[in-house]
């Protein structure tokens, strides 16, 4: 059996998650809709990818219903990506590995971009996986279970 195929049926949330998103490209994409980049034009500058890599990603992240293609919002022919409640559900994920990369991946007195809230202008708390009673857990709190989806 593929990969690709082992990846699609395993019990595990995060391999399928990393199947479906995990690649660099795709969280670029999804991380620059997070700043309301909308256009195929918009996504090729700003990351820099080859237009024949984006494309095939973008239709990727359609498919999957990250993203859903919508008219312009100012009324020309051209067509945007508009992040969907999936797409916008991504937005921990990404702002997890944000806060990873700045804690370990940065020298002391090294510049990098900081997440700011709109309304204080200070920077959003940091990520802490918690309890349903609000205590903040480690790997060693937790376990996994197998659970069958219910509808």
């Amino acid at each position: 059996m593929a990969r690709q195929q082992q990846l699609a049926h395993s019990e595990c949330p995060v391999a399928r998650t990393l199947e479906a998103i995990g690649d660099r490209w795709s969280l670029m994409i999804i991380r620059e809709a997070f700043d309301d980049v909308r256009r195929f034009n918009e996504f090729q500058k700003r990351l820099g990818v080859a237009k024949n890599i984006l494309a095939v990603k973008l239709k990727g992240l359609v498919e999957l219903g990250v993203f859903e293609i919508r008219p312009a919002s100012d009324g020309s022919a051209y067509k945007e990506y508009v992040l969907t409640e999936m797409g916008r559900a991504a937005f921990p994920i990404v702002i997890s590995m944000r806060q990873w990369g700045e804690r370990f991946l940065y020298c002391t007195g090294e510049s990098h971009s900081v997440l700011l809230d709109n309304l204080a202008a200070e920077p959003v708390e940091v990520i802490a996986v918690r309890s349903r009673s609000g205590k903040v857990l480690n790997p060693e709190d937790c376990h996994r279970r197998v659970v069958r989806r219910e509808s």
